[in-house]
């Protein structure tokens, strides 16, 4: 499997231009074909019965694309998969010495002091 692997990085730039290729040209076929508004209710009521031919080759090579498509972004998925990975934590990465508590800031009540009574407001200056 690595063997497949290291094969697949070095064709990585290839497999690109071909996904590229294979997406516009997805991307025409679909654009060629027929709308037929069934989506949102619209549409001709003649288009129920019309001729078919030219779209299920459409619908064909659009299906093939779309295969296509799909296996080559699976592919590409799986050769940039690095090594297998072992199921560490990244708290296990931390260092073992542990620190001390960063200093309050000046003008802050120390950690576990009870807070004072509130101020009293001031009066609007006119």
């Amino acid at each position: 499997m690595d063997a497949v692997r290291g094969f697949l990085h070095d064709w990585r730039v290839v497999l690109l231009i071909i996904h590229v290729g294979v997406t516009a040209a997805m991307i025409v076929v679909i654009l060629l074909q027929r709308s037929e508004g069934g989506g949102l209710g619209m549409g001709r009521t003649d288009a129920l019965f019309s001729v078919r031919g030219q779209a299920n080759v459409l619908s064909r090579m659009t299906a093939i694309f779309a295969g296509i498509f799909f296996f080559l972004s699976l592919l590409m998925a799986w050769s940039v998969g690095g090594p297998a990975r072992s199921s560490t934590s990244i708290m296990d990465k931390l260092p073992a010495g542990t620190s001390a508590p960063a200093a309050p800031a000046p003008g802050a009540p120390a950690p576990g002091a009870t807070p004072g009574p509130p101020a009293a407001p001031s009066a609007p200056n006119r």
